[in-house]
C-alpha cells in the first residue's frame, strides 16, 4: 500500500512537471537597441505546444493604432482577414506558429513587425539572469530573412502591468 501510495504522488510531480510553463512564457518588454528604451508590451504564452505573442501596449503611439504598414495576408499566419486593418494591440498574434526545442528555446515559427510589415523567421531564447551579461531575465527574440542572416533583441522580463502600461 506504502508503494502505490509513493507511485501517485510520483506520478503526480512528474506530471506537473511535463505540463508546467516554459520560462518564455509571461510578459515582456521589447527594447529598441539603438535608443535603449522600451518599444512594446507583450505576452508570451503556449497552447497545445504552440507559442505566441501578442502586443499589450506599445510606446509612443496611440494604443488603437492598426498595422496599416502590413500586408493584406501572411503564408500560415493564425488570424484571417486583411491585417492592414488590425490593431496592433490585443489579441493578434504578432509572434506565431513557435514550436519548443528544449525548455528556454523555441523555433520554428514567425514573427511580424506591425510597424513596417515585415515577416521574418523567428527564433527565442531565454537568458537567466546571471549578473554579469544578463542583469535581468532577458529573452532574445532574433528575427532571420533567410540563412541565418537577421537580428536579434533582447527583451526584459516584465510584469503584466509593465507590460500593459506603456504609453
Amino acid at each position: 500500500m506504502k508503494k502505490m501510495g509513493m507511485l501517485c504522488v510520483l506520478t503526480l510531480l512528474v506530471g506537473s512537471w511535463c505540463f508546467a510553463a516554459d520560462v518564455v512564457e509571461g510578459y515582456w518588454l521589447s527594447i529598441d537597441e539603438k535608443t535603449g528604451k522600451f518599444t512594446a508590451g507583450w505576452e508570451i504564452k503556449a497552447t497545445n505546444g504552440v507559442l505566441e505573442g501578442h502586443i499589450l501596449s506599445i510606446y509612443g503611439k496611440p494604443q488603437n493604432e492598426v498595422a496599416s504598414a502590413c500586408k493584406v495576408s501572411y503564408a500560415g499566419f493564425p488570424v484571417s482577414g486583411d491585417v492592414r486593418k488590425m490593431k496592433v494591440v490585443g489579441e493578434i498574434p504578432w509572434i506565431f506558429g513557435m514550436k519548443m526545442d528544449r525548455a528556454g528555446q523555441w523555433s520554428g515559427g514567425k514573427i511580424i513587425n506591425p510597424e513596417d510589415g515585415n515577416m521574418y523567421t523567428c527564433k527565442i531564447t531565454f537568458h537567466q539572469a546571471d549578473g554579469n551579461k544578463y542583469k535581468v531575465d532577458t529573452l532574445e527574440v532574433r528575427g532571420e530573412l533567410f540563412l541565418g542572416i537577421g537580428r536579434s533583441q533582447f527583451w526584459q522580463k516584465a510584469t503584466r502591468i509593465e507590460a500593459s502600461s506603456l504609453r
